[in-house]
């Protein structure tokens, strides 16, 4: 970025760099980040301050994000974006599946240890899950919190299961133990996919798909639930196909570069 570049593109700079700081910077410090001259970063940050989008912390000599850049933040959360942008998408998938075929589509988030669902929908052929919209799931036995789990960090990981009081078994199938989730997790980013067969329901499968924001994190996943006795291997793997494409689609919505994997 250049000192040449509007006024709200390097205003925009100013908010990326202080928002992915681990704390307040110096001038210097966004001035550098940014490619701008001292005189120019001054007066930008200035003006951003005197509008609340930045704060200075004069004893430290450094600046921070403002209350104003705190109240677009939760005004971002009001708005939903990740729901709206997901829904069409879920809405999508149910379509491909046609009339004739019992399949739920749905969105997750991660929370702690456990999958929670935001989002449904379902053919015209509903099937009763328990992955309901409030529902809570553990995260190691359903798809959907496996293909985010498997996007983190390994010391991530391991804090979210330190020991095996941390996993939860349902039906006596699925990792109970950091070593099988973790294999578990490798096999499955390998395969790009993550799969679930008989562990949160018997007689019911899911394929899922991790959703990345533009720091490539996992915020969400896309999943697909389907009975055990309608979907053959060739219609798994055109489902996972599906979830993954839609998953790709969603990321590039909420801000994933191009090419980033």
């Amino acid at each position: 970025m250049t000192g040449n570049a509007p006024a709200a593109t390097r205003a925009m700079g100013v908010l990326r760099v202080l928002a992915q700081a681990p704390g307040p910077l110096t001038a210097a410090g966004v001035g550098a980040a940014l490619g701008l001259p001292r005189s120019s970063t001054y007066h930008l940050l200035t003006a951003m301050e005197q509008e609340g989008f930045v704060v200075h912390f004069p004893e430290e000599r450094r600046w921070g994000l403002g209350v104003t850049a705190f109240e677009i933040g939760a005004a971002y959360l009001r708005h939903e974006p990740l729901e709206r942008l997901a829904r069409p998408l879920l809405a999508r998938l149910v379509a491909q599946a046609g009339d004739t075929s019992p399949l739920a589509a749905h969105l997750g988030v991660l929370h702690g240890r456990e999958t929670l669902y935001l989002l449904k929908e379902s053919t015209k052929r509903p099937i009763t899950i328990v992955a309901e919209v409030g529902v809570r799931l553990p995260a190691s036995l359903t798809a959907s919190g496996r293909a985010m789990l498997a996007q983190l960090p390994s010391a991530q990981v391991r804090a979210l299961f330190p020991n095996r009081s941390a996993f939860v078994d349902r039906t006596g199938i699925g990792p109970m133990s950091l070593p099988e989730l973790r294999r578990l997790l490798q096999e499955e980013r390998n395969l790009g996919y993550a799969e679930e067969i008989g562990m949160v329901t018997p007689g019911f499968s899911s394929v899922a798909v991790a959703v990345r924001d533009h720091n490539r994190r996992p915020v969400a996943s896309i999943g697909l639930t389907f009975p055990d006795d309608v979907a053959s291997a060739a219609q798994r793997s055109r489902l996972a196909t599906s979830a993954i494409r839609a998953a790709a689609e969603l990321s590039r919505r909420i801000g994933m570069k191009e090419g980033a994997v």
